[in-house]
């Protein structure tokens, strides 16, 4: 945002102050500010028109009685002046001499407070803006709407003004394009990319019906109409004759659905309404989930060759859900190109919610045989409530890194990183974390070959053998997984050398491990993975000290119940020394596990001994 002059701050937060005891929420501070100001501009255009030799358009006729120079009358008491102006803003909206767009900026305008000294004082601050369309006007509003931010009741976060831009900047709309903010709130994204679009035609500026085109080109909708009113403004100050704002909800009206755009800008609402959203069925995803139907309605509105940049929640990267996983599909069908993970204070103070930019460009993905990943670790400001700015900047890295990828040029360096869609595909869930894709992490610098566990062990878990109750209680051996109820946990019994590894974080076995050898006659109940190693490839004492050894967290799906899925399972992949060395291996690590136990001991017996000295001296 241009920097605004000490003076309009000023009077901005001037009005602010005036109010904040009468009207303590910031919204409804904005709100009464927008009406005060749309007012008064009214009046200042009625001025200029009549000082051209012409008439009084808005404040004609009837509503002649409301104009900005009577009200502010120094013969009115306060309680008459504050009788009038409630009267005007009641009654602006039925004004026959008004643009629409005006009359929808007054609808159910109210005065919140009955307070005549107040509103004196605050008209007179008002009074002190004149109106003009210019870039200081709007950016004047900018800053006016930069002092919201709290969460909406549908989890709408204001969206940081850099982060808008760098997206924007992106995604490169340009002059002939359409454009759409399906969630707009204040029209955030669509004044950067007016921005945007007339920065990129600086040498050869955009002529006025060129202007005027792109105007019309950029369109909103938004459910409350609040935040309607307030992008209506917004781009208004910023030169728009008839902004294309509309009313509208994106997921359960159907009566947009036919319009297509060039480019959208996004950044939806992260949660649903209590009870879910109840959406039309033209959605190709059947979800309730608002951020899920969101990114659906986005890719259905592109047009061909179209692109996207669109905020969302972590959930959509990774959770295992029947809608996110056939949402990650259609993402990775419709053009995904690049997704850029952001840190988690972004929001903050309003969310410490972790979010990340998916970005989508059809054209550019047809000719990619992978996906760029973007880790950005500071977007330039500290991730606490009071964002100050600091030397660390991941954005700009990042920006160069997707306009090089847009072209075809990968850049290796410590936030980018580019998997293949044939990976992606064939992770089952169409996993878009990246760290899943990192060769485990663990392993990336392994001089060995790898090997996925489900290429070198035999998967058992669905060869138990139910038994009874009654069996489980005759007999004698050992048992493994969780304890539970017998009639509700189903057991089952195996008779040879396994590798048990644990499905939701049970332990067990020397040294509460994950994975652990049994051998001979045992019950394994459905909490537990089987596993039948391949011995020519992988000696079963090695794949438990590596599985043992190894940061699984990354496997793990599920939020109440965290659990390593079977398909996981198969998906985990871990370096394959030769079979010979193995056995070195194998030796070397019981060696150091066998002075661990006979440290323990000396430890145990060092602990006795020190409880036998205090006893005898006490």
């Amino acid at each position: 945002m241009t920097m605004l002059d000490q003076n309009t701050k000023r009077k901005l937060g001037s009005a602010r102050q005036i109010l904040v005891g009468k009207v303590p929420d910031p919204k409804a501070q904005v709100e009464q500010i927008t009406t005060a100001l749309v007012y008064k501009f009214m009046d200042d255009m009625d001025k200029e028109s009549e000082e051209l030799g012409g008439e009084a358009k808005f404040f004609a006729n009837g509503f002649s009685q409301y104009a900005w120079t009577k009200l502010l009358d120094n013969k009115l008491s306060g309680q008459e002046r504050l009788d009038l102006y409630v009267q005007a803003i009641t009654n602006m909206s039925k004004n026959p001499h008004i643009p629409q767009l005006f009359r929808d900026i007054f609808k159910g305008a109210f005065l919140p407070y009955n307070d005549p000294r107040t509103l004196s004082l605050f008209l007179k601050e008002i009074n002190e803006f004149n109106y003009e369309h210019s870039e200081n006007l709007g950016n004047a509003f900018e800053y006016l709407l930069s002092i919201l931010g709290s969460q909406g009741d549908a989890g709408q976060f204001r969206t940081p003004r850099h982060i808008i831009d760098f997206i924007v900047e992106v995604v490169d709309p340009k002059k002939n394009e359409t454009i759409l903010d399906p969630a707009c709130g204040t029209a955030g994204f669509l004044i950067s990319a007016y921005k945007h679009i007339l920065k990129q035609n600086k040498e050869k500026s955009l002529t006025p019906d060129e202007k005027l085109r792109l105007m019309n080109n950029l369109a909103g909708y938004d459910i409350s109409p609040d935040m309607v009113k307030l992008a209506l403004v917004n781009l208004y100050l910023h030169g728009f004759p008839d902004p294309k704002i509309h009313e509208y909800d994106s997921l359960t009206s159907e009566k947009r659905w036919d319009e297509t755009f060039d480019v959208i800008l996004a950044n939806p609402p992260f949660m649903s309404p209590q009870g879910g959203v109840v959406p039309h069925k033209k959605f190709s995803i059947q979800s309730n989930r608002a951020e899920v139907l969101f990114i659906d309605y986005i890719l259905e509105h592109l047009n061909i060759n179209g692109r996207a940049g669109i905020i969302v929640p972590e959930g959509v990267i990774f959770q295992s859900g029947k809608a996110y996983k056939a949402l990650r599909k259609l993402l990775l069908e419709k053009g995904l190109f690049a997704i850029i993970s952001l840190p988690s204070g972004v929001f903050q103070p309003y969310s410490g919610v972790k979010t990340s930019i998916v970005l989508i460009d059809s054209e550019r993905a047809k000719r990619a045989e992978d996906i760029l990943f973007i880790k950005v670790s500071s977007d330039g400001f500290d991730l606490g409530a009071t964002k100050r700015i600091v030397k660390n900047n991941d954005i700009p890295t990042a920006l160069e890194i997707v306009h090089k990828w847009k072209n075809g040029n990968k850049i290796n360096n410590d936030i980018a990183t580019y998997v293949s869609k044939k990976d992606i595909t064939e992770s089952l869930d169409y996993n878009f974390s990246v760290d899943f894709y990192l060769v485990n992490n663990d392993f990336v610098s392994s001089k060995y070959p790898m090997a996925k566990i489900e290429d070198i062990c035999e998967i058992l878990d669905n060869q138990r053998k139910p038994i009874t109750k009654s069996d489980r209680e005759a007999g004698s051996y050992p048992y493994y997984g969780a304890t539970g109820i017998l009639d509700y946990v189903k057991d089952y019994i195996f008779d040879e050398k396994l590798v048990l590894i644990g499905e939701d974080g049970a332990k067990w076995g020397a040294g509460d491990r994950t994975a652990f050898i049994v051998e001979g006659k045992c019950w394994v109940n459905n909490h537990a993975h089987v596993l039948r190693p391949d011995r020519t490839k992988i000696l079963d004492e090695l794949l438990v000290e590596i599985i043992n050894n190894m940061d699984l967290s990354r496997f793990i799906t599920g939020v109440t119940v965290p659990k390593l899925n079977q398909a996981k399972l198969r998906s985990i992949t871990i370096p394959l020394p030769p079979i010979e060395l193995q056995a070195e291996i194998v030796k070397n690590i019981k060696s150091e596990q066998k002075k661990i136990i006979d440290m323990k001991v000396k430890i145990e017996e060092s602990e006795e001994n020190i409880k036998e000295i205090i006893f005898e001296i006490l």
